[in-house]
């Protein structure tokens, strides 16, 4: 069976009989219309086309700035945690530090054994 043959006879089969046309919304070449009524419709259709397509877009645009601005508060959110964490974990070294020091320079108790020699 040659291509052609075969090309036909996937053509021919059911469902394939009854094909319509589609109006594609997209951007047309108007210039090529003749009478001005059609010329105008053409460009009217193509307005309508670019009005929507860039109303679609603004809106999800505006999707993604607002999911970006939640992440960005997330993430604001989370740093001034982590933030107050690592300051209380200096806080508290400081003092352990501090405590330390003030035991190391303690006299001894007087009731402490002496040394053993």
């Amino acid at each position: 069976m040659t291509f052609a043959a075969l090309v036909m006879l996937v053509f021919s089969a059911p469902g394939f009989s009854e094909v319509y046309a589609q109006d594609v919304p997209g951007i047309e070449i108007c210039t090529v219309e003749k009478t001005w009524e059609r010329r105008t419709s053409c460009l009217q259709s193509n307005v309508d086309f670019l009005q929507k397509t860039i109303t679609k877009l603004v809106t999800d645009h505006q999707q993604k700035l607002d999911a970006a601005n939640r992440q960005i508060e997330n993430l604001k959110s989370a740093a001034t945690t982590q933030q107050k964490r690592v300051d209380d974990l200096l806080t508290a070294q400081k003092k352990l530090e501090e405590d330390l020091k003030k035991k190391a320079d303690a006299p001894p108790a007087k009731d402490a054994a002496p040394a053993a020699k």
